[in-house]
């Protein structure tokens, strides 16, 4: 796990000097070495975290002619049997590292490169003899990969914070995307809320010749339901996650394991057996599921550490939790997430976490129609209208998504996990100047298109495969643990895991109330039924509890009458929100969060540096 920087093009006279502070603001992606390429055209900056062939590996690498010259950031987990095909082929490697797989696979088999790697991935190959860049990144966006063409030249890196130390580079607001953030709760688009700077979609290469930038998709999430028998599926779930665990075990240092209450990393951490497991929560009740991960632990036989964040632990980490993620990040579990790779790293180097598991086996409770949503869909239109001008009013936000979705297909109403704010409201906390005419709806049209005709649960992971689990789930795994030089790795999203989940029926996945029905039962043979069977939870964060207290009332209050925060939104509907929750009459807690958050990460970005 390490993390890449550089450029192409541009005339510059200092570029060894620029690409390494570019490389230096990514240096908690890679603790332990630092390398640089720099020739008359393009600069590669590398900070690496060393896990596979500690003493080799050594980027930038070269191949033994020097023509071409790589940086990658991830791990390649069936490098070994690529190996074996390549030295059948001629090729004759000088070091033991993946890194130089992936090279050799290039030099033999070109833009058919990414296709053929099990792994997580983002990498650069620069060719000094034609002046061209191809880079990919993996199959379901676990690692990422930023670019921006400015003043003719390409920039590119894992982490957009690097593209601040390039001298021409302007920090500018996606006022689209800042829109959709604010319903979303991340940036949803394939632009991110750095005007001018775009994400490499997962899944895809690009080539690069100086001239034109171009993409192709080698890799399209599809669906092919099966008919087999219950038991087969589970047994073929069970056979796949082994195999999966087992590869991602590769390292040459210790791996140990996120371990929480719920059905996924209990799966991961019983099939391991690591030396170490580790857990946080909160000092809330109800908040906490440290006890239930102890037990867990004690039960399999495997060393627990646990940690209870405070209030104020919370809140002193979220100003580095915004800068960690590069983009406004409004998911509250961020912040768990840090303080939990923060005490991992102080042993390990590599922890495996469940990531994943929820998208690709149907594991979420809004996945499901209840009995009630089944019955207040069936009513007639007009009905349901009716309800949701009345009841809709009510303060209780739960009722309103519950009225607001039956009014309108499964493509008019979802669009992930968070829900923050639709349109209107989006709009009318927002000043004129940043309000948006685009809408959600034109953000998930067109994935919904590609699967029209499939049914409601098949829409839901389609679409949350491609816009909450690289956006959101993968971003702040990503992010959180790299702030702390961890590597973390998510054997669930595996191209044979998915290559198991896509053939599932829709009910195999998930019948009635209960979720990843399939894959729950696959976990009875490595976990105790109590655990195979919990409802999934998540990071639980107080955060409304805590902003009814005068403390952290205050303390957001104080952020939301900042200068800067008027240029963005109308601060007096606000603050008067922030006094609906503090005196109960709403729960506002979400929304203030996403504007919080975002005002954060703007005085770390354009106040702070």
């Amino acid at each position: 796990m390490c993390g890449f920087a550089g450029f192409y093009g541009g005339e510059l006279e200092n570029r060894r000097e620029i690409v390494s502070r570019m490389g230096a603001a990514i240096a908690h992606r890679g603790p332990d070495d630092d390398g640089v390429f720099v020739d008359d055209t393009a600069a590669l900056g590398f900070r690496r975290l060393s896990i596979i062939d500690l003493g080799g590996g050594v980027q930038p690498m070269a191949s033994a002619d020097g023509r071409y010259v790589m940086v990658f950031n991830g791990e390649i987990y069936n490098y070994r049997e690529l190996r074996a095909d390549l030295e059948k082929e001629g090729a004759v490697f000088v070091t033991d590292s993946d890194t130089e797989v992936i090279l050799q696979t290039f030099l033999r088999h070109g833009k058919a490169t990414a296709e053929r790697l099990r792994g997580m991935f983002a990498f650069v190959i620069y060719d000094t003899v034609e002046k061209t860049l191809y880079g990919a990144r993996d199959w379901f966006g676990i690692k990422p990969f930023y670019y921006t063409m400015l003043d003719g030249a390409f920039l590119f890196g894992s982490e957009i914070k690097s593209f601040l130390e390039y001298p021409s580079f302007r920090k500018e607001i996606n006022r689209d995307a800042l829109k959709l953030y604010l319903t979303f709760q991340y940036s949803p688009l394939e632009e991110t809320i750095f005007k001018g700077v775009f994400r490499l979609l997962p899944g895809t290469y690009f080539v690069f010749d100086g001239k034109s930038f171009t993409t192709e998709r080698y890799f399209e999430i599809t669906y092919d339901p099966e008919r087999r028998s219950f038991g087969e599926a589970v047994k073929q779930i069970d056979e796949a996650v082994l195999s999966s665990v087992e590869y991602h075990q590769i390292a040459d240092v210790e791996v140990g394991s996120f371990l929480s209450g719920g059905v996924d990393s209990s799966y991961v951490a019983s099939t391991v057996k690591p030396m170490k497991t580790y857990s946080v929560g909160f000092e809330v009740g109800g908040f906490d599921e440290t006890a239930l991960a102890r037990d867990l632990s004690q039960t399999l036989g495997m060393p627990n550490r646990a940690k209870e964040i405070s209030a104020d632990e919370f809140f002193d980490a979220l100003p580095a939790v915004q800068y960690h993620s590069d983009e406004p990040h409004a998911n509250l579990s961020a912040v768990p997430l840090y303080y939990l790779a923060a005490l991992a790293a102080e042993d390990v180097k590599v922890v495996l976490s469940g990531e994943g598991a929820d998208e690709l086996f149907g594991g979420y409770d809004w996945y499901m129609q209840s009995d009630a949503a089944k019955a207040y869909h069936a009513l007639p239109k007009g009905c349901r209208r009716f309800f949701f001008a009345t009841l809709g009013k009510l303060p209780i936000a739960s009722l309103k998504r519950f009225l607001a979705a039956g009014l309108e297909e499964v493509e008019q109403s979802y669009i992930g996990q968070a829900f923050i704010m639709n349109d209107e409201e989006a709009n009318a906390l927002l000043t004129e100047p940043y309000r948006s005419e685009i809408s959600y709806r034109d953000v998930t049209a067109p994935y919904y298109e590609k699967v029209k005709g499939c049914d409601d649960l098949t829409k839901k992971l389609y679409l949350d495969m491609h816009l909450w689990l690289p956006n959101d789930i993968l971003l702040k795994a990503d992010k959180m643990t790299m702030a702390h030089s961890l590597e973390l790795r998510v054997p669930y999203l595996d191209r044979e895991v998915f290559r198991v989940a896509r053939t599932l029926t829709s009910g195999q996945k998930m019948k009635g109330r209960h979720t990843k029905r399939a894959f729950r039962t696959a976990a009875l043979s490595h976990i105790p039924t109590e655990w195979a069977n919990r409802k999934k939870a998540g990071f639980m964060v107080p955060f409304r509890v805590w902003l009814r207290e005068d403390r952290y009332y205050e303390k957001v209050k104080a952020m939301l009458m900042r200068e800067f925060a008027a240029e963005f939104f109308d601060t007096k509907a606000l603050l008067a929100m922030l006094d609906e929750h503090k005196n109960g009459t709403k729960n506002n807690a979400r929304k203030l969060y996403t504007v919080y958050a975002f005002l954060l990460w703007y005085e770390q970005y354009f106040i702070l540096r």
